[in-house]
């Protein structure tokens, strides 16, 4: 069993592009090759059709799922609507 201080001198010795956890450079660009290579593909459209409920009972329930995810949100970021131009301080 290790403990996390165990791991710490590893992280000394890790490339400045190979940063774990949210800064984890190389699953990030992963990522967006994959994003960019299937938007790029042409298959948005079915994959989105694929994805619609099949039934009504099941459209219902993400409806509710939708729902419920948004009764526990503190509602839109507000930049979200602010008006294009100069960066506000």
């Amino acid at each position: 069993m290790t403990s996390a201080g165990d791991n710490a001198g590893s992280r000394e010795t890790q490339a400045p592009d190979q940063v774990q956890g949210e800064g984890d450079y190389n699953a990030a660009r992963r990522y967006d090759e994959a994003a960019r290579g299937f938007a790029e593909s042409g298959k948005v459209e079915k994959a989105a059709h694929d994805a619609e409920p099949a039934t009504d009972a099941e459209a219902e329930a993400l409806r509710e799922a939708e729902r419920e995810g948004q009764s526990h949100a503190k509602g839109e970021d507000p930049l979200l609507y602010r008006k294009k131009g100069p960066a506000q301080p």
